[in-house]
């Protein structure tokens, strides 16, 4: 377990430690544990945790694709259903012919109703479509109580048609980055094309985002599956860093959401 705490953050640890507490309750009681949704980052690191056990991992988030999953922790006996993510899709009724909902105010507004993030999965708007994921016990909370999205009335109902859901498809570019170092003003100024100096006052500013947390320090050092966030850039994922160049370069790989 050492081994695998060397290759995360120490700001990740409170994180890591609620983990492996997960993962010691399934070796304990050899059965299951179903955790909240988790961003991408998360999963990882509940995977390589769980990896050094002989324990296995289901990931779900309903939607096809989906980014915030819920994770199963559970022992070789058992055979994972969809069921067992216990995930309810909602559909967002509201006046479409007369205003646009965007991610963030429906983000926004889950959020007032004083639930945690981690009972709330993907979000998908398309044209006037609007769908997300939830925890399956906040399904009457939900009904009852999410009534208007900023100053839009809006009610909700619940989706059991997965043919009926929303299916986004990312597209990724790849592109290969020569920089002197891992630092986020480094990286950043290399992926917008901008001078490191103009790249560090974005970090100071709050711009970037790593993991989908504002990381307000230069220095602040990128690792693998990293996903980066750059206010008007666009957003940006560190796919593999492939070793140094003659002159002590690093290589990145990484890719560009189109």
């Amino acid at each position: 377990m050492e081994t695998i705490l060397q290759h995360f953050r120490k700001d990740e640890q409170p994180f890591i430690e609620m983990a492996i507490g997960w993962i010691r309750e399934v070796e304990d009681t050899y059965s299951p544990k179903l955790t909240g949704f988790l961003d991408p980052r998360q999963q990882r690191i509940v995977e390589s945790l769980a990896g050094s056990s002989m324990l296995l991992v289901g990931l779900y988030g309903a939607f096809p694709e989906a980014e915030r999953r819920r994770v199963l922790i559970y022992p070789d006996y058992y055979v994972p259903e969809p069921v067992d993510y216990r995930i309810a899709i909602f559909d967002v009724k509201y006046a479409s012919k007369f205003l646009q909902l965007d991610h963030k105010d429906i983000l926004g507004s889950m959020m007032s109703l004083g639930i945690d993030r981690s009972k709330f999965g993907d979000i998908r708007v398309v044209d006037d479509q609007v769908q997300f994921a939830v925890a399956d016990e906040l399904k009457d909370y939900m009904t009852a109580n999410f009534l208007s999205i900023g100053k839009a009335k809006v009610t909700v109902e619940e989706s059991n048609r997965p043919e009926d859901w929303i299916v986004t498809t990312d597209t990724w570019t790849e592109e290969m980055h020569i920089v002197s170092s891992l630092r986020l003003d480094v990286v950043t100024a290399a992926l917008v094309t901008i001078p490191r100096q103009k790249a560090a006052t974005l970090v100071h500013g709050e711009k970037v985002k790593v993991n989908w947390a504002v990381r307000d320090q230069p220095a602040f050092e990128l690792q693998e599956s990293d996903m980066i966030s750059i206010r008007g850039s666009g957003r940006f994922k560190v796919i593999a860093i492939e070793g140094r160049t003659r002159k002590d370069k690093i290589r990145l790989i990484v890719g560009k959401l189109e």
